[in-house]
């Protein structure tokens, strides 16, 4: 691990920002490698000569960056690079599923990530009148939800919540923890339910308390949302995805022709 000099008095730059800076350039040149801890909070402290709270300032401009995040009770960590490529003409091909993949799987392979899922839950609630409108089902139509969180090589980068009609997932393995091979796509169709379209709205926010204790990132660490609808053959709703991304983590990447 390489070591860092002092800051300097003379600089008119608050100490904070000068050792962002420096934290900045190391990592950007790989010297500081994706994926590797930092030195300790105390360590820094030590080599900068400055305060806790001087030192926790720097940090907490490179987490909102997105540059590093904190693991609980591990240490701080370069966030890992290149993120995540979503490639919506891609992840849902029915090659993916038949070769036992689901859509984030496929994708973090791909970028070279090794995927990992956690806090599966599986209930059984009221659709609400969001999900409804998308489902094209009553508001008080019982739903099954899925929530989980995935992982690319440990770190978490996103939490999910599916949303499929009871009349759809009652009693099927859309509500074991493991859906097994291909997701629940891949078991929608094995129903007779062939995809045929989606249609996904994005967006950009701070994320809540909870979800940054989920997603372990900073306050100033912006999110990426994308909700997904699911059409089977006949235009029917058979799912509603709602997605919370870690926004340095992914790229969002469209493919359609000009008309």
């Amino acid at each position: 691990m390489m070591r860092f000099e002092p800051v300097d008095r003379s600089d008119p730059r608050p100490p904070y920002r000068q050792i962002a800076d420096r934290l900045r350039m190391a990592i950007k040149a790989g010297e500081i490698a994706p994926g590797q801890r930092l030195p300790s909070e105390v360590e820094l402290m030590s080599q900068f000569g400055v305060a806790r709270m001087t030192m926790r300032q720097a940090l907490q401009e490179l987490k909102a960056e997105g540059l590093v995040y904190a693991q609980q009770g591990r240490g701080v960590f370069v966030r890992p690079t290149p993120p995540i490529r979503r490639l919506a003409s891609d992840r849902f091909a029915r090659e993916h599923r038949a070769g036992g993949k689901a859509a984030f799987s496929a994708e973090a392979e791909k970028a070279g990530f090794a995927p990992g899922v956690d806090r599966i839950r599986i209930a059984r609630a009221a659709a609400g009148p969001l999900v409804a409108e998308r489902l094209r089902i009553a508001p008080d139509a019982e739903v099954v939800v899925r929530t989980r969180r995935y992982l690319a090589n440990g770190t978490p980068v996103e939490i999910a919540a599916s949303y499929i009609p009871i009349t759809l997932a009652a009693g099927t393995r859309i509500e074991d923890p493991d859906t097994g091979p291909g997701g629940i796509y891949a078991r929608l169709e094995e129903m007779g339910h062939t995809l045929a379209r989606f249609t996904e709205e994005v967006g950009a926010r701070m994320p809540t308390p909870d979800e940054r204790v989920e997603l372990e990132i900073g306050e100033g660490e912006p999110v990426l949302t994308v909700v997904r609808t699911a059409f089977s053959t006949g235009d029917v709703a058979v799912e509603v995805c709602d997605t919370v991304k870690v926004a340095g983590a992914y790229l969002l990447e469209y493919d359609f022709p000009a008309r």
